[in-house]
């Protein structure tokens, strides 16, 4: 018999069914776990042994909800999620993908939203896009040298621009036509046919577009009519696999569209998962919508499954360059303006301010932001006499009303006025309700976006301390074997993809994380090198925590390093089509 590979020895083995774990002893040979035994296994020519006394050995964790579209194509090490230990993750969400429209549109539709510079993003476009269908990227994602293996949804907004041209895709007043809707559906149908795990739309409008040509306008799906996605949710559901969608979260009631897609009432019924269910501060009536909602469909024969986010969501902030400003009219016309000089002139307007003041004050309104500067942080600002302070209290000490400070240290400070503040999530009790919820997905990690802001690129890690804490305290949300599950198999279950376990004869994507470093503050953050963008990025880093990744059987972390190869050589992931 010939040697293994590598060998972990002695570790806590959780197989990613979500059965009991055990001391196990794992053998991987050629990419496959080739042997799980509760005996020693015979150490013989293997040139890779690892003690993992008191360690977890669990498989590679899988993230169904990044924006890696464009960073995957000249940084497919997507390292700032492996060393995390994800080894699965999933592009093309949102509507978002980079596969059917040209390569100015692709940038246009991604990188404001995503908050991704276009002037890094379009070039590397216009230098490497060179398929414009489903079949061509994926024979491209064969090719490259991944670090993580990936899976893909079909973007909305990119098939119908790819179609309909960036213009008459975000013109209310054009419907496609019937040779654009079989269009679509070809595209839509090829996708499915290569393995893509469904379709993403959006529907919220405040995702706005880049680019000097349709600036600032919705997102194209948030054009399309009911009819239009109903139409295309036909072929997702023929083929069993799912629709991501993002409500409109100023017209909450729209959910019904998904839900009477999802229930299997005269019709099969439709995988669904929505973006997102928040314990929020400023409508803490939502999440029980967002429950309510779950619980009618499923119940009426649904697959549906809101994405909960297993940690407080806290949003960072460059002066007023942050989405939430975007609900309301006062906040949406400053985005508007790219010009400084120009915002500025809109800022110090008077009746600017009191429009300004009176959405603030409005408090019944759907929204995410809690409209309270009194509850948000001052992180760095020339003026250091502030810093760690939060608006009110600025404003109170000044006499002046909190919006006209903010709006005074905007136009003064620009950008380099940062701040913080959370906006859901911030509940504990109501949290762990959210996770414990049999028809969460926990996911929305957003990793690849908003690299000023914060994606969770350590999502899971911050699931399972969640876990491990209720455990300590005496009131267990779940089992650990349990948590690991919702984190791999169960995704992989649900998506319909082959991942998420390490029993004998599966692909040997493998974890192993020291349980004591979560003592660490998993949300403490810190700044990191984009690779290849020449940018910083705010990052979590836990050291120690997790101590080796493995995916396909090879070395991709250790000792808090990548491995150099990993991005650089084939060999690690590959394109896991649905099945």
């Amino acid at each position: 018999m010939s040697a293994y590979d590598t060998i972990i020895k002695g570790g806590r083995y959780f197989d990613g069914t979500g059965a009991s774990s055990s001391i196990q002893n794992i053998a991987i040979k050629q990419g496959k776990i080739a042997l799980v035994s509760s005996s020693p296994i015979d150490e013989t020519d293997c040139k890779h042994i690892i003690d993992a006394k008191e360690k977890w050995v669990m498989p590679g964790f899988i993230d169904t909800h990044t924006h890696y579209d464009a960073e995957l194509i000249v940084s497919p090490s997507l390292s700032e999620s492996v060393r995390h230990g994800v080894t699965t993750v999933l592009v093309g969400s949102c509507s978002l993908s980079m596969i059917c429209s040209e390569y100015e549109d692709a940038s246009d539709i991604f990188t404001r939203v995503e908050t991704v510079p276009r002037e890094k993003v379009l070039p590397i476009l216009k230098k490497h896009k060179t398929w414009s269908t489903p079949k061509q990227w994926v024979e491209y994602i064969k090719t490259h040298p991944l670090g993580p293996n990936v899976v893909s949804m079909l973007g909305h907004s990119d098939m119908r621009v790819g179609v309909m041209g960036l213009s008459r895709s975000t013109d209310i007043r054009v419907v496609p036509t019937e040779a654009e809707m079989i269009k679509m559906e070809s595209l839509l149908q090829e996708s499915l046919e290569v393995g893509f795990l469904g379709l993403s739309t959006m529907c919220l409008k405040w995702d706005k577009l880049d680019g000097n040509r349709e600036w600032s306008k919705s997102l194209p799906s948030t054009y399309s009519k009911w009819k239009e996605v109903s139409r295309l949710n036909k072929l997702v559901r023929k083929y069993d696999r799912v629709h991501q969608g993002a409500p409109n979260a100023a017209a909450i009631l729209q959910i019904n569209q998904y839900m009477r897609e999802c229930m299997g009432i005269f019709q099969k019924r439709l995988k669904t998962t929505l973006i997102s269910r928040m314990d929020l501060k400023g409508s803490v009536y939502l999440s029980k919508i967002t429950n309510l909602a779950a619980r009618v469909t499923n119940f009426f024969n649904g697959d549906f499954r809101w994405q909960v986010l297993p940690t407080p969501f806290t949003v960072y902030a460059d002066g007023i360059d942050v989405v939430f400003f975007e609900e309301f009219g006062a906040g949406e016309l400053a985005l508007d303006l790219k010009d400084k000089l120009e915002r500025n002139k809109l800022l110090q307007d008077e009746k600017y301010r009191r429009d300004f003041r009176k959405f603030y004050g409005e408090k019944l309104s759907p929204r995410v932001w809690q409209r309270d500067f009194g509850d948000a942080v001052i992180l760095a600002c020339p003026d250091e006499s502030i810093v760690g302070k939060n608006f009110a209290d600025v404003a109170n000490h000044r006499s002046i009303h909190v919006v006209d400070l903010f709006l005074d240290l905007v136009v003064q400070y620009g950008t380099d006025l940062r701040w913080y503040t959370t906006v859901a999530n911030h509940r504990k009790h109501v949290l762990k309700k959210m996770v414990k919820d049999k028809k969460s997905l926990i996911t929305f990690s957003d990793a690849g976006a908003h690299i000023r802001n914060m994606a969770f690129y350590n999502l899971p890690l911050r699931m399972l301390k969640l876990v491990s804490e209720s455990i300590d305290e005496g009131d267990a949300m779940m089992t650990m074997e349990k948590a690991v599950w919702r984190m791999t198999g169960d995704q992989a279950e649900w998506f319909s993809i082959d991942a998420g376990r390490i029993q004998q004869g599966d692909r040997a994507d493998v974890v192993i994380i020291n349980p004591e470093e979560f003592k660490q503050n998993l949300e403490q953050v810190s700044w990191a090198e984009m690779e290849n963008f020449d940018l910083q990025r705010l990052v979590n880093r836990n050291p120690g925590l997790v101590e080796q990744v493995f995916i396909n059987g090879k070395l991709a972390f250790e000792n808090d390093e990548i491995v150099p190869a990993l991005g650089k050589e084939m060999g690690y992931g590959t394109y896991i089509p649905a099945h």
